[in-house]
């Protein structure tokens, strides 16, 4: 099982990169739930705390991260109101809400996402079906998001990732397939975080490190660390 970006996603981003972690082995289970609140809900705030410098300026889409995503989402078709999975977490920060808990591998990666300024997300690798590819859409793609008992297939032309299944995520990052969500049960995972350029790989890198650590000290397995770009389209996800 590989997972590659496909010649078309790389025509409208020749200069992407995404950061990969292959995790294999975690226990994300929450055996007792107020341990489990009492851990992960200061290490929220924290994070929102951290994430709010990405945020500082009043008018929300003139920050530097907000502005970057946003013209990343002009050049494919989207559906309307679609946003970056990292906007979502600053837009409610920035208006003093917080974001809650989940299950532990989410709230650790909502954390990184939050104090690095970069979109992060997660699957579990047993669920796939066949290669990852983050590519363009026909529009022929399956797609059930959480909360709906219908297909809502991505539009002719949108970024997705997707397996021989159907789309795994909308826009990016910006909704994902049931299907694939993390869950409890999740013992093996695909982490990414995206950029559409190779301007910040440092803050890539840096987050990237961070989110294994994390995964590692609290979940324990093992986590293997990937770039993904033009010049490094394709990795093994497993044998």
């Amino acid at each position: 099982m590989k997972f590659r970006l496909e010649k078309d996603f790389l025509e409208i981003f020749p200069s992407a990169r995404v950061g990969v972690l292959i995790c294999r082995g975690i226990d994300n289970r929450v055996e007792d739930e107020e341990k489990y609140l009492n851990e992960y809900g200061p290490y929220l705030r924290e994070s929102e705390k951290l994430g709010l410098k990405h945020v500082e300026n009043p008018e929300f889409i003139e920050n530097p991260t907000i502005k970057k995503w946003r013209g990343a989402f002009y050049k494919f078709k989207t559906k309307k109101g679609a946003r970056c999975s990292v906007e979502a977490l600053l837009k409610r920060i920035s208006k003093g809400g917080q974001i809650g808990n989940i299950n532990p591998l989410v709230d650790i990666y909502n954390g990184i996402s939050m104090k690095y300024g970069v979109p992060v997300g997660g699957e579990d690798i047993d669920k796939f079906i066949g290669d990852v590819r983050l590519a363009v859409a026909d529009g022929s793609e399956d797609f059930v998001t959480l909360g709906s008992e219908k297909s809502e297939p991505p539009y002719p032309g949108e970024v997705v990732y997707k397996d021989d299944a159907g789309a795994i995520c909308r826009c990016f990052n910006w909704r994902e397939a049931v299907r694939t969500m993390i869950t409890d049960d999740t013992k093996n995972t695909f982490m990414c975080i995206e950029s559409d350029s190779d301007d910040d790989i440092d803050v890539i890198q840096a987050a990237l490190d961070e989110l294994a650590a994390l995964i590692e000290s609290k979940l324990g397995g093992k986590c293997e660390k990937f770039i993904v770009s033009a010049e490094s389209p394709e990795i093994v996800i497993c044998e």
